[in-house]
């Protein structure tokens, strides 16, 4: 069998990676590491806006952790990522008006980068790791993954073979497929069937003043509905380009910048699926594909005053004196009910109402809705152990890997990996 070229590959350079590499590093220099990444610089919410949140179980997959784990590995991932944590205030206030309607609004320690800033932590954090000998190879794709009576190790796009006696694969959510088919390749047994499914909100700060009080608040609603990933100060609506169809996001830059007067934050639906109907990421693609296709290439956007109505959006919806902003992100205009499936879709704006309840404003008739916004991120591989071991000499880890739901879960289950791998060794 031939000789490692490494001790340690990590596949992906986000929060779970960077979160191994960092343990591994401090806990035994002297092993060899290699990071690669198809990017140039690593992706996903490290990336972009930057959100971290530090209270369980915001970002940890509840299959896969307990609360007393959560907490030993939070303050070391803080302790890494160095976040300025943002005060909250009035909770009192919003927390009694959510009760009164069944939901449940979540007190979460939070810090916010921003995606202008992102790029300079990003950088200390692999100049850090640079530091301590950890190699990099940007820019070049990894096609599959082996772990059999040949060794372990990685094959790179172009046909290149690195060799370790460890790998962690840690692609994160735009890695869904990759992980998918490397799993299939290797007979990984898994399961695919949870997808987070719904509309990004967008208004005007003085229809949703929550956020001077809270930067990014949690909300939980009946029918499994969900705010996520708030963003407000200079906020905007953005793409996320896959292979076929584009879904919504969204970004803040940091509070350095001028505001832009906006607020958008998502309203997810968790939906479970039952046999036969296998796939979360099957149903996500033809979501997805489906509204494109209706958009013109593009997702869809809708005011909540035309929605009420009963009627489409149209161009000139976005230009009458009522509609007092115009869209961040503009995309087709168009009827929501044309493409989100009936039932998500009543869950959801039963969800919105409530919510204007507990946030008068929210339901202006100038707010956007736009579809879809879709996680996908349910992959969960049968584990060997609590260590996220998927093979003898392989872990995966982070969102793709359905280990996590966010930068700190993933970068705690890269932690987890590394603990695993040093005690094996």
């Amino acid at each position: 069998m031939p000789a490692p070229d490494y001790d340690i590959i990590i596949v992906g350079t986000g929060p779970a990676g960077l979160g191994a590499a960092f343990q591994l590093s401090e806990s035994s220099p002297s092993l060899s590491i290699l990071m690669i990444d198809r990017e140039r610089i690593c992706s996903g919410g490290l990336l972009n806006d930057c959100k971290q949140n530090y209270t369980y179980p915001i970002g940890f997959a509840a299959d896969n952790w307990t609360s007393e784990e959560a907490k030993r590995l939070l303050p070391m991932v803080e302790s890494v990522l160095q976040p300025a944590i943002k005060e909250k205030h009035n909770l009192e206030v919003y927390r009694r008006r959510a009760e009164r309607l069944g939901v449940t609004l979540l007190d979460v320690r939070q810090a916010h980068v921003g995606t202008d800033r992102s790029r300079v932590l990003i950088q200390r954090l692999l100049d850090e790791l640079a530091g301590r000998g950890v190699q990099f190879m940007l820019e070049r794709e990894v096609t599959d993954i082996f772990d059999d009576a040949g060794g372990t190790g990685v094959i790179i796009s172009g046909g290149e073979t690195l060799r370790a006696r460890k790998v962690i694969v840690a692609p994160g959510r735009k890695g869904f497929s990759f992980l998918q088919q490397a799993m299939e390749r290797m007979g990984i047994t898994y399961i695919d069937n949870v997808v987070d499914v719904g509309v990004r909100i967008e208004t005007r700060l003085d229809n949703y003043p929550i956020v001077n009080d809270y930067y990014d608040p949690k909300f939980h609603f009946p029918d499994g509905v969900r705010t996520f990933c708030t963003n407000s100060g200079h906020a905007r609506v953005v793409l996320e380009r896959y292979q076929g169809f584009s879904l919504v996001n969204g970004h803040a830059l940091s509070e350095d910048q001028a505001g832009n007067d906006l607020v958008n934050f998502a309203l997810l639906k968790t939906i479970g699926l039952k046999a036969p109907v296998r796939s979360g990421q099957q149903m996500a693609v033809f979501l997805a594909t489906l509204a494109n296709e209706i958009g013109g290439g593009k997702p869809l956007m809708q005011r909540v005053g035309d929605f009420r109505m009963g009627k489409r959006s149209t161009a000139g919806t976005f230009n009458e004196d009522l509609y007092n902003f115009p869209p961040s992100c503009p995309v087709t205009a168009g009827d929501l009910g044309l493409a989100v499936p009936a039932k998500i879709m009543r869950h959801i704006w039963s969800a919105m109402k409530k919510l204007d309840t507990i946030v008068p404003g929210v339901l202006h008739p100038s707010t956007i809705m736009y579809y879809p916004e879709i996680k996908m991120y349910a992959n969960k591989p049968a584990f060997l152990d609590r260590h996220f071991r998927v093979s003898e000499n392989v872990y995966m880890v982070g969102d793709g890997a359905g280990t996590s739901r966010g930068i700190t879960g993933a970068w705690a289950s890269g932690i987890r990996a590394a603990e695993g791998i040093l005690q094996r060794s």
